[in-house]
């Protein structure tokens, strides 16, 4: 698909059923034009994520995610070496020297890929996610700068295998710790906040087949509402778009003090936070 414009990714990624401000367009449409890495930060919840499954839509690309969490090692990353497979052919070849053995046990056959080292050997056109990077180690963040810079990885018994095709990158970061500026350099940055009620709306009849304009419209306001608050944790759009799917399995046309104190639960996920918002919402639900 030709993406020749912000307006034409835009339109794409709306055809995909991701509703783009100006500044993703925009952003998106540079990265596929310079074939930059985009670094995407916000509020967990916003369609950070989101944002690379519907690129590869868009482009008719294979996703090939890394989720990242605190322990994440070069083993899962990258690659490891198939240990028992490994032993098996030692114990099969104990009779030949270890040159020979050792020659033929860190070879391809024996190589176990992770995302990473499988973007870089895909034949065809990948989106690459990263996703939650800001959870993995400073240490282990440093894994990716050699990716991100070349688009190749080095395996010593190997030597250095380089990217047949480049692939789209998206790392996503809620944020939680700040990233090197090494990373941060070979990205393009993007921020993806909360959006505004009008947007959140359109968002809703998008993503909530039956959802009415009203109703849609009341979600987005006591969602706004809500996050005006000092929470533990505010709604993400992916818990207001829950909420409405919650409202039509009710069959609720109109939100009240009534739906509000049955469904906050599913708005928001600490019983404070409930607490929080019922004394201060349910005497005007749609402020």
């Amino acid at each position: 698909m030709s993406l020749d414009s912000p307006q034409e990714v835009a339109g794409a990624l709306r055809a995909a059923s991701y509703l783009p401000d100006a500044r993703i367009a925009q952003v998106v449409f540079l990265a596929a034009r310079l074939d930059k890495p985009v670094l995407v930060e916000g509020p967990a919840g916003v369609g950070k994520t989101e944002l690379a499954k519907a690129m590869a839509a868009v482009t008719e690309r294979r996703l090939i995610r890394l989720q990242c969490y605190e322990g994440l090692d070069e083993a899962k990353a990258l690659y490891e070496w198939n240990y028992k497979k490994q032993l098996l052919r030692i114990q099969a070849d104990a009779d030949h020297d270890w040159d020979t053995i050792s020659h033929d046990i860190f070879s391809e056959d024996f190589l176990l890929t992770r995302p990473l080292l499988e973007a870089i050997r895909s034949t065809d056109p990948v989106v690459l996610l990263i996703d939650e990077v800001d959870r993995v180690e400073v240490e282990t963040e440093a894994l990716l700068l050699e990716v991100l810079s070349d688009f190749q990885v080095s395996i010593p018994e190997l030597g250095t295998m380089t990217a047949v095709t480049r692939p789209m990158v998206f790392l996503t970061s809620n944020n939680t710790r700040e990233l090197s500026e090494a990373l941060k350099r070979r990205c393009l940055f993007l921020h993806i906040d909360y959006p505004d009620p009008a947007r959140e709306t359109e968002i809703l009849k998008a993503r909530v087949p039956g959802l009415s304009d009203h109703l849609a419209d009341q979600v987005a306001r006591v969602a706004r509402s809500i996050r005006s608050l000092d929470l533990k944790k505010a709604p993400s759009v992916s818990e207001t778009i829950d909420w409405a799917r919650t409202l039509i399995a009710l069959s609720v046309e109109e939100v009240d003090e009534e739906v509000l104190g049955d469904t906050f639960h599913v708005l928001l996920k600490y019983q404070v936070d409930i607490e929080r918002a019922a004394k201060e919402l349910t005497s005007n639900p749609a402020r």
